[in-house]
Order: C-alpha cells, then structure tokens, then sequence
C-alpha cells in the first residue's frame, strides 16, 4: 500500500500540484530518508520532461547554523535564494521532523533579519513559482500523533493522498459565501470573537502547494477583530509549544495575550514588531483523514471542523496590508468532541460544532469518509 500512495501522490505533485511539463526546472530538497519517494517523482516527472535538481537537507546542522551565525551570512544565503528563483520553475520542499526543539535556541535576532532580508525572494518563490510542501512521516511524527510507526506511516500517505481534484469543486460554494460575506462572528468555549472580511477574497487550498491539504483562506480587515478566542489545540512556534492560548483584540490589536506556559516568552512573539499583534488570516479546515492535533501545523490548520486565525503577516494573493515577521497558524477545532462551537456569516449559522449545515457546503463535511 505504502508504494502505490508513494506513486500516487507523486504523480499528483507532477501533473495536479505543480502541472510540469517539458523543461520544467524543479529544485527539490529533501531528507535522506525520502530517497524512495524522491526517485518516484522524478520518474514521473521525467514522463512529461522535467528536469531535477536536488540538494539533501541537514536539519539539525541547519538549526546549529542559526544560533551561530553573524549577519554578514545572510548576504550570500540572499545571493543564493536569488540565483534559485531566477532559475526554477518548481520547488519541492520535503521536511523530516527530528526534533521539535532543535531550533529553541536559534538567534531571535538573526532569524528575524534572514527573514527580512530575503523578504523580496521568499516573495517571488511563493507567489511567482510553483511550489509543494510536505513532511514525510517520521519517528517523531508518530509520537506526537501517538501511534506506531507504522500506524502513523499509513495515516500519513492515507491523509496526503485524498481525492484533491473532487476537494475542489466542493469548496467552489464556500468560497462563493465566503466573499459575499461581510461580518463573522465564532463562539466557542472561552471564545466570542467577531471581525469583518468584507471584500476579501477567499483562497482555495486543495492540494496545490501545501501536503496534506484541505483549507479555505481569507484575512480579516485589519482594524475589524474584537473579542477573545481560545485556541484548544496545542501551538508551536520555533522551539517551544504553547497550550490553551487565549487572545483578546480590541480593533484589529491583541491587548492580552496568555498560555498554560509562560505569558511573557508568548508576549515576546507578538511583540516582534508592529503586525505581530494583528491577523493575516482566517482560514476554515477540512481534511476528511484528519481528526485530531498532533503538534505539526501542516497537519493540524486542515483538521475536519476546525480554523485557524493567524496572528502576524498576510498573504499576497489575500492582502489586508498587514506585515510582519512571524506568521503563527493558531488552531481551534469546533468538533463535538471538543467542545463545540459555531460560525456565524452575516448573523447566519453557516457551521455548527464542526459541521456545514446550509445544503450546498454539506459536502465538506464528508461524514462518509
């Protein structure tokens, strides 16, 4: 089984997600351990004429790189990065998470300054490029999922191989909703927050860039969010994991910020810059396979039933001028069975714990699955 998801999520890569063709130029970085899928995606990129370039990535000498590094590196990381989008067409980033913590005692400074400095090529690769992201399942994933290896290694291709084309014509009425929508309201336990997205587009994500996918963005307007919401899934952020956070906006602004853990290393994060205490995204999950949190936001934003809103920067394609260094995907699941909650569209209960209720986004609640 394991083999014939290997071939079928990289023939979705080559011709769904990232539409190769003859000459495309593709950079791919990868973990040693995703030789096998690696060399499938070639093979069927090469049907269609791609050309590859890979480079293996060290993630824990790169996590060392980023606690002794001086600012005069991140000159030529810039003339690297500009030398890789000038030249390809693609990239296909492959993660292995080792270890959780391995960048906790990075340079705060340096990390925000590479992020700076190489704003304009992060920019260009992301909105300009075609580009996938995904993790390939390892040890730690498992533990943090709490499943064997093995158990975890089969949810893993299971939830990155789902019906991605049919996702998308499912979504279309969402989307349709979502931007004719002016105010939302969304309460839950320890949460009754409202905000306007009046105007903003909403952007499908259904299998194009990020791995596992199922999603629906927008932002809110930047000024428009008031009230508190409590995220009830655990939130990592460049080392360390915070539980139960708890925000509170007036006008668009967190005024209070606090965790189970320590208020003031999470009042560290927002304090960043300026944007880092106001939202660039709000965004609706809905992956059929995923259910539950396991501590790795690429999984947990597109949990069936839940949201996230995002303190920190914007997107491109889904602009409401905010800026920031950090972009910190926080996750809520409205689900019965944790605890319930609802969505409101212009007063009107469009989501119910978990659940779409009006009939033409009941397709995304695949009870069959």
């Amino acid at each position: 089984m394991k083999e014939e998801k290997m071939r079928a999520l990289a023939r979705t890569i080559v011709n769904y997600s990232l539409k190769l063709k003859e000459g495309s130029n593709v950079k791919v970085n990868f973990p040693y351990q995703a030789e096998d899928f690696v060399e499938k995606i070639i093979e069927e990129g090469k049907k269609v004429g791609a050309n590859f370039y890979l480079e293996e990535d060290n993630y824990r000498l790169n996590a060392y790189l980023s606690e002794v590094s001086n600012l005069s590196r991140i000159a030529y990381l810039k003339k690297l990065k500009r030398l890789e989008v000038s030249n390809m067409d693609a990239f296909i980033s492959i993660r292995y998470t080792y270890n959780d913590y391995e960048n906790k005692d990075a340079s705060k400074d340096y990390l925000i300054e590479v992020g700076k400095r190489l704003e304009e090529e992060n920019n260009e690769r992301v909105n300009e490029r075609e580009w996938v992201l995904l993790n390939y399942p390892s040890v730690v994933d498992a533990h943090k999922a709490k499943m064997t290896t093995r158990e975890f290694e089969n949810f893993a291709w299971d939830v990155m191989t789902v019906d991605y084309e049919k996702m998308s014509k499912d979504i279309l009425p969402l989307k349709k909703l979502m931007e004719e929508t002016d105010k939302v309201r969304i309460v839950s336990p320890g949460t009754d927050i409202t905000f306007s997205i009046k105007g903003m587009p909403a952007i499908p994500c259904t299998g194009e860039k990020n791995i596992p996918d199922g999603e629906l963005y927008t932002a809110p307007l930047r000024e428009s969010i008031n009230g508190v919401i409590t995220y009830n899934t655990p939130s990592p952020y460049r080392g360390n994991i915070y539980h139960h956070v708890s925000l509170t906006f007036r006008d668009g602004k967190i005024i209070k910020a606090t965790c189970d853990e320590d208020d003031e290393k999470l009042n560290e994060i927002f304090d960043t810059d300026e944007g880092a205490r106001y939202v660039g995204e709000f965004s609706l999950g809905f992956n059929p396979k995923i259910l539950y949190p396991m501590g790795d936001i690429l999984y947990d934003e597109k949990i069936l039933g839940s949201l996230h809103f995002t303190p920190g920067a914007c997107y491109q394609d889904c602009d409401n001028g905010n800026k920031s260094a950090i972009h910190w995907d926080m996750v809520l699941i409205q689900r019965e069975d944790f605890g319930g909650g609802e969505i409101y569209f212009d007063d009107k209960l469009i989501r119910k714990d978990g659940k779409f209720l009006l009939d033409e986004l009941k397709p995304l609640n695949y009870e069959k699955n």
